[in-house]
């Protein structure tokens, strides 16, 4: 027998276990996990040797843990053993399934979830793992599937809720208080609508792009191409994306709005999902990140400047502003588009066509993709600048009307005098205001 260890026969009565560094003499062989100081010997089993070791560093660690001790501690010590913990192994390491200096890691297979550790009643609460122990990261990435119909099905309706508590809520009180007239009174419920909506994902998009570092490393936007596998907050982001603009489709018979805008909403609606769904569908889901966080900028801009016309229509900076920035912004949405995918998908090495694995970059197929998106930034541009036009038109024939016009100034209204007196309302009158004496005619 190893020195140092202490074998206690199995049999007589529960005892209680002394505490203490030389806590391993009072454990008693035999006993049951779950039963009392003595419990049953099984059949055939020989008696349970517990190292000196294993009582004081278990008085420590349920002293410090604030766990158990006495009888409690016998159980504990002998599942700690159980386990197999040793004086080597630590115990936090050991119990937790942690890896050790002997053992290979996991293979990390990215879009399946990694074991979590088991064990967790082994230890008092103070010493359990606070997360599961991931080689390379902690994120668990996914991949779009038939079951994300399923889920943006769900979130369609969640959204149609919100849309009713904001309309309700927030626009109009307020569009009570403006007293719009009824075409007013709908495009002010649609800019607060998408206020709120592009404010929301200006704030959520900036913050994805900044926490997958996809602003401090552009080439991350090609690199390692197909992006089959997703962070958890990107594919989220993408698929409520997806479920807004699908829940904007009944939107329009729920708002009652005129059959007039209905071709015009229906327009930038179908525009938004083809390039939302094209992005998430090829894989190009960092790039479009990148372009949805530009467009919704601006969009964000425009919407807000309607808003502060309808309040007063003499307020017209912000519009200027938004002049200003839409330009810009089309300028940087071409670039990007062109840099990503006509030059740095162009140089990469996997150029097949690959469906099961994700891969689209083909010719024809990148070639596509900037057609669209050129062909899309080309009739926005050009819808501005024709507004724009008409804007200054209107503008400058105002303008002309009012200097062409000359004031004229109201001459008042003067008595013409007659004779000796003036008529007023068919009446001769003398000058004093008396009507003048009728001559008498002399007779013959």
């Amino acid at each position: 027998m190893p020195r140092g260890e202490k074998v206690k026969r199995a049999g007589g009565g529960a005892g209680r276990a002394k505490c203490g560094p030389r806590a391993g003499r009072g454990l008693r062989s035999g006993a049951v996990p779950g039963g009392g100081g003595g419990g049953r010997r099984r059949k055939g089993a020989g008696p349970e040797v517990v190292p000196r070791w294993a009582g004081g560093r278990l008085w420590e660690s349920g002293r410090r843990a604030g766990g158990r001790t006495g009888p409690g501690l016998e159980k504990f010590a002998l599942r700690f053993l159980s386990a197999g913990c040793g004086p080597r192994r630590p115990l936090r390491a050991r119990c937790h399934g942690f890896p050790q200096e002997d053992e290979k890691l996991p293979a990390l297979q990215p879009g399946v979830r990694h074991p979590q550790p088991c064990g967790h009643r082994l230890l008092p609460g103070a010493l359990r793992p606070h997360r599961a122990y991931v080689r390379d990261s902690e994120t668990v990435h996914y991949h779009y599937g038939p079951k994300d119909l399923v889920t943006i099905l769900f979130y369609i309706f969640i959204t149609i809720i919100l849309h009713a508590v904001v309309q309700e809520y927030i626009l109009d009180k307020i569009s009570k208080r403006l007293h719009l007239s009824k075409v007013k009174h709908s495009k002010f419920n649609e800019s607060g609508q998408l206020v709120v909506f592009h404010l929301t994902s200006v704030i959520w998009c900036f913050y994805v792009v900044v926490t997958e570092g996809y602003l401090t490393n552009p080439r991350s936007l090609w690199e390692d191409y197909p992006h089959v596998h997703l962070p958890f907050q990107v594919k989220f982001f993408y698929l409520c994306q997806l479920a807004y603009w699908l829940h904007a489709l009944p939107e329009l018979y729920f708002q009652k709005v005129r059959k007039e805008e209905i071709p015009r909403q229906l327009q930038y609606i179908c525009l938004y999902l083809v390039h939302i769904a094209g992005a998430y569908l090829l894989n190009l889901s960092r790039l479009g990140l990148i372009l949805l966080l530009l467009q919704y900028s601006t969009e964000f801009l425009f919407h807000m400047a309607r808003l502060f016309y309808f309040a007063d229509e003499n307020n017209e900076k912000l519009f200027s502003a938004w002049a200003a920035v839409f330009g810009v912004t089309r300028l940087f949405i071409l670039t990007l588009a062109v840099l990503a995918i006509g030059f740095g998908l162009a140089r990469m090495e996997n150029q097949a066509f690959d469906p099961e694995k994700g891969n689209f970059n083909t010719l024809f197929c990148r070639l596509c993709v900037l057609l669209l998106v050129c062909a899309a930034q080309a009739w926005l541009m050009w819808r501005f600048i024709h507004s724009q036009l008409r804007h200054w038109r209107e503008y400058w024939n105002e303008q002309s009307t009012k200097r062409r016009v000359p004031a004229t100034p109201r001459v008042p209204a003067r008595l013409i005098k007659r004779e000796s007196g003036y008529h007023e309302n068919g009446v001769v009158k003398a000058e004093n205001g008396t009507s003048p004496r009728t001559k008498k005619l002399k007779s013959p």
